[in-house]
């Protein structure tokens, strides 16, 4: 890997996977940064809409940021100094919210992101409540320092979330998702090819991590600031790993600084 790239690890496993382990084998390959699929504290379940006590079992299951599931990713960012994007329902005071953390290498919580855009139309997200704002860190790499925002899955597919970003100065997006990215049945591969135009219309790096199949269909994959694909996962359960030019994202965003105006 070049000095001037970040190493993104997307972790294309199931909930039921040894999180220290996956953590650690990303770092094995230099990775800078693990990204975890969407709300991986309960895998994306779902429960039966018709039955009350199965919806109050759901919410009940939510987690707060000081809770031990978190920990474990925070331990393991730690132990191996590489920074996490860890998944969860968190617990609200009215309603939970389909949330992300960022953790950086020291295993501190540097940012904390709500999904924006809700799956309100269906289980189990029409008990969630939706984010209302977007942030941008620096985070510390082995390579310097590195612009970073968080969009969770549905937010991908609308403006306003990329514009704040952009609007923040992200340079890479990282983006936990469950959801089919090729094999759709009534949309094909158009997420993906939306993550591309994406990309390239707010010049940045974009990496998405899905669940495998059989729950969704794999095919995590990372994007450049052209709409590139940089790299792309099979259907099964692995960690891809994708190199984002740090120099070549800073260039390209100021010669197509146009794109970029607010």
């Amino acid at each position: 890997m070049e000095k001037n790239s970040v190493r993104i690890a997307m972790a294309q496993v199931m909930p039921d996977a040894d999180v220290g382990a996956v953590i650690a084998s990303a770092a094995k390959r230099d990775a800078d940064l693990i990204v975890f699929p969407e709300m991986f504290s309960n895998g994306y379940s779902r429960f039966d809409p018709a039955d009350e006590a199965s919806r109050t079992a759901w919410i009940d299951a939510s987690i707060a940021l000081d809770s031990e599931y978190l920990t474990r990713f925070q331990k393991a960012a730690r132990s191996e100094g590489i920074a996490v994007v860890a998944t969860f329902l968190e617990t609200g005071e009215t309603r939970p919210f389909n949330s992300a953390v960022l953790i950086d290498r020291s295993g501190e919580i540097v940012l904390r992101q709500r999904k924006r855009h809700i799956c309100h139309f269906d289980i189990p997200e029409e008990v969630c409540a939706a984010g209302d704002h977007s942030e941008v860190v620096s985070l510390l790499t082995a390579a310097g320092a590195v612009n970073v925002g968080i969009m969770i899955c549905m937010d991908r597919e609308f403006p306003d979330v990329a514009s704040d970003l952009v609007r923040l100065g992200a340079e890479i997006i990282l983006v936990p998702n469950s959801s089919p990215l090729v094999d759709d049945p009534e949309v094909g591969d158009v997420r993906v090819a939306g993550v591309r135009a994406m990309a390239f219309q707010a010049v940045v790096g974009i990496a998405v991590a899905n669940y495998p199949a059989p729950k969704d269909d794999g095919r995590s994959f990372a994007v450049s600031p052209l709409g590139r694909v940089l790299s792309m996962a099979g259907e099964l359960p692995e960690i891809a790993v994708a190199d984002f030019d740090l120099d070549m994202i800073r260039a390209t965003q100021e010669k197509e600084w146009f794109r970029r105006e607010q």
